[in-house]
């Protein structure tokens, strides 16, 4: 007897171990906009704030050069080898394939042999700079999730700044400086991105830790994401609940990784010295292989889906909103302002659907179809939803706690979520006449 309540107690262990080790993964996915749940009054929707997979965005990358013609081979020239700075019998020639060097190739698909990259003209005119910049544009508001990263088949530049743009490169921001000498480049002490925490993330530093001149056998430069979401989500990001959480509420921080645009300013080649060997200026150019940059289209956690349509990404929207970015409520769907979903509270967010006008729906301003009451409200004769005691608003879908000074905790909502495993634990224990005691 005893062995065969053992037994059976060994085997309920495993089966709630395997849900409670599931649990947790449901945090911060947001990877479904609705789901059909069965209540009293029948099926209805529940909503949920969602967003689409991270991708490689330079898939869909437009790039723009300048100056235009800076880009080697026409007319044809020859320049040093990487490897051999006085080995000057390599030739660009824009209209020999095997010899040309043109955009595309920082884009096309890695390990060939020999490697295809881009390369600029040489350093002819020093001592006027040689000045380049590399315009990513996606015409699309980006969110990114990994680090960028570029690989030089040149040595990585002397001087050099990544910034970014919001507004479709109307304006732009240094990300970061990137010098063998950062005072003297750009007056700025060198730091790293080690250096930071979370109250100075935001910070724009310049580093010295990519730019070691042409000698050097490492090729790649970059810029830390992932080092910068640690901070929050910690070193190998297990946490991306609290990582949500300050995104949902820090609005510098969400735009921090938010783009339209990338621009590559290359301000000085790889020298190696310290000065400028003028006898072999065919020494000196960029040449890059290879460019990535991973993340999600914004869609205002509107939508999981983003399609790409007359060559232009644009987010597949739900919620009753639409737009490229779902940044505003369908005709007929504008009962209430408009407003970007929620990724609090933990693990569902808030969807912040958009809801009939009220031209449209007569005097219901509830149902059981599309104007369900969220976070657990009832629907009282179509006309208010009866709320939750934590959750307010006309579909119960804010947190009461966002009205105090304070503003909400990451736990806000969640009581009931922590409780999950041991209810489900004790369920299950009682059904097999087993207790905790």
């Amino acid at each position: 007897m005893y062995l065969s309540r053992f037994l059976s107690l060994h085997a309920l262990w495993v089966t709630v171990s395997s849900v409670m080790q599931h649990y947790p993964s449901v945090w911060g996915h947001y990877d479904v906009c609705k789901t059909q749940i069965y209540t009293e009054e029948g099926k209805v929707w529940d909503y949920m704030a969602c967003q689409p997979e991270a991708r490689d965005m330079i898939k869909y990358v437009k790039v723009t050069l300048d100056p235009p013609d800076i880009t080697c081979g026409d007319p044809p020239e020859t320049f040093c080898a990487m490897g051999n700075p006085y080995m000057c019998n390599n030739e660009c020639d824009a209209s020999t394939q095997e010899l040309a060097h043109p955009p595309e190739l920082m884009f096309d698909l890695e390990g060939r042999h020999p490697s295809t990259f881009w390369q600029s003209t040489t350093w002819k005119d020093y001592p006027k700079p040689l000045h380049v910049n590399i315009t990513l544009s996606w015409n699309k508001t980006i969110e990114l999730t990994d680090n960028i990263v570029i690989t030089f088949e040149s040595g990585r530049p002397d001087q050099m700044i990544l910034e970014k743009s919001l507004d479709y490169g109307r304006t732009w921001q240094p990300y970061q400086y990137y010098a063998t000498d950062c005072l003297d480049a750009f007056h700025m002490d060198p730091k790293s991105v080690r250096d930071l925490s979370q109250h100075t993330v935001l910070e724009i530093i310049c580093t010295e830790e990519y730019s070691t001149g042409y000698m050097t056998n490492s090729k790649i430069i970059h810029f830390e994401i992932k080092d910068r979401f640690a901070f929050f989500a910690g070193p190998r990001l297990h946490n991306m609940a609290s990582l949500y959480g300050q995104l949902d509420t820090t609005k510098k921080l969400r735009d921090f990784f938010t783009i339209t645009d990338l621009r590559i300013r290359l301000l000085r080649p790889a020298t190696g010295e310290i000065y400028v060997d003028e006898q072999h200026l065919a020494r000196y150019f960029y040449a890059i292989s290879d460019i990535r940059v991973y993340g999600r289209c914004k869609c205002n956690l509107h939508a999981t889906g983003c399609k790409e349509e007359n060559k232009r990404l644009l987010c597949e929207c739900e919620h009753n909103t639409t737009g490229p970015d779902c940044g505003k409520c369908k005709k007929n769907y504008q009962g209430r302002p408009w407003s970007p979903g929620s990724y609090l509270p933990i693990p569902k967010g808030t969807a912040n659907i958009c809801i009939p006008s009220i031209s449209s729906i007569g005097t219901n301003v509830c149902d059981n179809e599309l104007l369900h009451c969220q976070n657990g409200g009832t629907c009282i004769n179509n006309v208010r939803c009866q709320c939750p005691p934590a959750y307010t608003g006309i579909l119960c879908e804010k947190l009461k706690c966002e009205r105090d000074p304070g503003g909400c905790s990451q736990n806000s909502g969640r009581g009931a979520l922590s409780q999950g495993p041991l209810l489900l634990l004790t369920a299950l224990l009682g059904a097999t006449g087993l207790c905790i005691c």
